[in-house]
């Protein structure tokens, strides 16, 4: 990840966009303070109400986790333990934390299974994760990182694998769990459909880098970067429409980059119809236009000119 910079606001759902191995996950653990051994700081700066988390001690790091932030991991079957019980472990953190009783922890676990939608509680409490469906197993996840009401949750693409109807169901539970308990929530994905239903600010991101970043409704309006300007393009389009895409859908040419590429320029301009000589040579910086919104883009789209035209894709 190189200079990646965002906010997030208390009630406020941010999505973190892009194709597979731009660094979305890689992202959310450095939040969470739990890189891979292999993993290198080199500098930067995470606040959390106000709190440095660089730098900061691992007791510390364990008492916020959980407590103040909250993760739904992307694949619950290799995340839960497969040898406890749902109810121990939907209730561990807070039994450790509060002190619980045994019997007070067991009504915790039964009350969050039900909060997030599980059948039959009262019987799953007592099952092991091996014997839910996927979608229960994404519940059992959200389920214990609410168990505290943390003021944020960060969701890693948590309707990978699942069906459409389950992932309307988990999508529903959480914009429901954010508005009740005035959450912010970071949800990491590469669905364009899951950002437009869900969430109030998208963050495009590239090999590594933040390239675009704008309210949803002005992102699919029109956006300013011609990575996002082709992700959009390669969606099918609607039921009915005369667009040639029905028969043939476009694809974004060329690949990502290596990470280990410096050959410095725009990290896109291989991939780029509007790349030039100065996208060779100087890598672009965010800006922000008057339309609304930010890229990091030498030749940027939906802007309007000084002459009053407008660049579109």
């Amino acid at each position: 990840m190189d200079g990646v910079s965002f906010s997030v606001q208390a009630g406020e759902a941010v999505a973190l966009l892009g194709e597979s191995g731009c660094g979305k996950s890689l992202t959310a653990l450095t939040l969470m303070g739990l890189l891979p051994a292999a993993a290198e700081e080199v500098s930067g700066s995470i606040r959390f109400a106000g709190e440095e988390l660089v730098g900061l001690s691992e007791q510390r790091r364990c008492e916020l986790r959980g407590s103040q932030m909250g993760m739904v991991f992307q694949d619950p079957s290799s995340t839960l333990n497969p040898l406890r019980r749902i109810g121990a472990q939907v209730s561990e953190a807070s039994r450790l934390r509060r002190k619980l009783t045994r019997t007070d922890a067991r009504a915790l676990a039964l009350e969050l299974l039900k909060q997030v939608g599980i059948p039959s509680p009262e019987t799953r409490l007592d099952d092991f994760p091996h014997q839910l469906s996927g979608g229960m197993r994404q519940r059992m996840m959200i389920a214990i990182a609410i168990a505290q009401h943390p003021p944020l949750l960060i969701a890693d693409e948590p309707t990978t694998a699942l069906d459409v109807t389950v992932q309307a169901q988990v999508l529903g539970l959480l914009s429901s769990l954010r508005h009740q308990h005035g959450m912010a929530m970071l949800l990491i994905t590469h669905d364009l459909g899951v950002v437009n239903e869900t969430c109030d600010q998208v963050l495009l991101m590239y090999a590594g880098k933040i390239v675009e970043r704008a309210q949803v409704s002005s992102f699919f309006a029109g956006p300013h970067h011609p990575y996002g300007a082709g992700l959009l393009r390669s969606l099918p389009a609607r039921q009915g429409s005369s667009d040639p895409r029905r028969e043939r859908l476009w694809a974004i040419p060329g690949t990502v980059p290596s990470l280990k590429d410096r050959s410095g320029g725009c990290r896109y301009k291989n991939r780029c119809e509007r790349a030039t000589t100065l996208c060779a040579e100087q890598e672009p910086l965010l800006a922000r236009f008057s339309e609304g919104g930010w890229a990091a883009c030498h030749h940027p789209l939906n802007v309007r000119t000084a002459a009053g035209e407008v660049a579109s894709p």
